[in-house]
């Protein structure tokens, strides 16, 4: 199954929002990765976005699954890049 690496660029305006609902951001997230969807995720330090790393069937199945994301239902996700990444080497290497 095809690897993602999303990055999620945020702005100073969803600070506090993001803060709001960053629990259930982090909920979703933890599920995800225990049905094995997603691999690994964290935010830059400078607080101006997030990697994430998925698994998906294909570009379409990944659109629909990071709508559901809490941050995306409420409009806090300022720009998604979503490239579909082929590791050769290292932890996520096949």
């Amino acid at each position: 199954m095809p690897l993602f690496a999303v990055h999620y660029t945020y702005s100073e305006a969803t600070v506090t929002a993001r803060d709001t609902h960053r629990p259930r951001h982090r909920t979703w997230l933890a599920d995800r990765l225990s049905e094995g969807a997603l691999l690994s995720s964290g935010p830059y330090p400078d607080g101006s976005g997030a990697l994430l790393l998925f698994r998906a069937a294909d570009a379409a199945a990944l659109d629909e699954l990071l709508a559901q994301d809490p941050f995306a239902e409420e409009k806090l996700i300022d720009e998604v890049r979503a490239v579909e990444w082929q590791p050769v080497l290292g932890a996520f290497a096949d």
